[in-house]
């Protein structure tokens, strides 16, 4: 009898291991599929994220003007047209800087490579011209060989180019219907939902958006205040392109941690290069201490924690946004755990128990606290 008790449960375990094994399989699959159909669609859905990381940047000063008496229209318009006057006199900044210093750049790379030689030249390594010039010409034949694939990379990154004034273009024209057109979405998507879906789907289109522009206007407020710091730092040093090495920090403050280290990395070869390792050694500590501060201070006083992400699932998420889709995966690595978790603590709210009514603790005698007992009447 226990044999047949205890073979029951086994057989019964083993069903709902496989009903549970399929059920994971389905929602494997269903995310590949959904996956693949983002991909497919990629040319459409990319011009639409940019859109929306760029409203949930300009959307507080449309806000502004719109309370203070400006059409929708009207208020749209020019905060797309301070936006681009604002983006193109950011690349003003770095062209123009990067072409007066390109040369000085140059003298710089080419002091640093024979520094790096008589470095090798020596102990330990003690690598001699011979072998530095072989390995040369063994490149140098190799790039001869590949003409033809250099060629192709040329031509498809023309085609690259051509994709991503388009989807600028595209974006940008999103971006102005979003600025005026923004609030009128919520409403119109719930009188579209049938049942509960018209109530949920708002909810968790409003949180979403709610943490996806507490996140880009905390990045750009935090990497503004990096790049001012560091470009500070840099200027002091004496280290060239300092206003290109500013604004980089700023742009990649927008991939957490991956970011901060590639801006901090460039800006310690430049001055390596340019300045030499005693001032490449000052950048580096000037960089590590605004970091720190950054992480410390700054990020958790301006952010007040309120994307709820662990510092460890930020850098996995960016890590696997990389592995996935290169340095748009690590931009949008961190907006999309973001959003993941606003639906997961939304769900949980809804399938978790309903709170308990506290409990009122009763009088020992069953009597209200504050009627008074009124005595018996005395016999006659």
């Amino acid at each position: 009898m226990p044999a047949t008790l205890n073979a029951k449960k086994t057989r019964t375990a083993l069903r709902t291991a496989a009903r549970i094994s399929l059920e994971m399989l389905l929602v494997v699959l269903m995310t590949a599929v959904g996956l693949w159909i983002l991909g497919r669609m990629w040319s459409v859905i990319w011009p639409l994220v940019i859109a929306l990381l760029l409203t949930t940047l300009t959307w507080p000063v449309t806000r502004f003007l719109r309370r203070h008496g400006w059409h929708p229209t009207l208020a749209a318009s020019a905060v797309t047209v301070l936006f681009l006057l604002v983006a193109a006199g950011t690349m003003v900044l770095i062209a123009v800087p990067v072409a007066s210093q390109a040369g000085e750049l140059a003298t710089g790379v080419g002091t640093g490579i024979q520094h790096l030689r008589d470095w090798a030249a020596g102990p330990p390594l003690n690598i001699g011209d011979d072998q530095v010039s072989t390995a040369f010409d063994t490149a140098a034949t190799r790039i001869r060989d590949s003409v033809g694939s250099i060629v192709t990379a040329a031509v498809t990154g023309v085609g690259t180019v051509v994709n991503g004034l388009v989807t600028t273009v595209l974006a940008l024209f999103l971006m102005f219907f979003f600025l005026k057109d923004g609030p009128r979405f919520l409403p119109w998507l719930t009188r579209q939902l049938p049942g509960r879906l018209a109530t949920d789907v708002p909810v968790v289109a409003r949180r979403g958006w709610d943490t996806l522009g507490s996140f880009v206007r905390s990045q750009a407020f935090v990497g503004l205040l990096d790049a001012v710091f560091i470009g500070l730092g840099l200027w002091i040093v004496g280290v060239p392109l300092v206003l290109p090495l500013a604004v980089l920090t700023f742009v990649s403050a927008f991939i957490p941690i991956i970011g901060a280290l590639f801006a901090g990395f460039v800006a310690v070869l430049i001055a390596l290069v340019s300045n030499g390792p005693t001032d490449a050694l000052i950048v580096l500590a000037i960089i590590v201490a605004v970091q720190q501060l950054e992480g410390n201070v700054f990020q958790p006083m301006v952010q007040s924690r309120g994307l709820g992400l662990h510092a460890a699932v930020i850098l996995l998420a960016v890590t696997l946004g990389g592995s996935l889709a290169g340095i748009v995966g690590s931009l949008l690595a961190v907006p999309v755990a973001a959003l993941i978790a606003v639906l997961w603590n939304y769900l949980r709210e809804q399938l978790g128990d309903p709170p308990r009514e506290p409990e009122t603790k009763k009088p020992e005698n069953d009597k209200p606290e504050n009627v008074a007992t009124v005595p018996a009447p005395k016999p006659t």
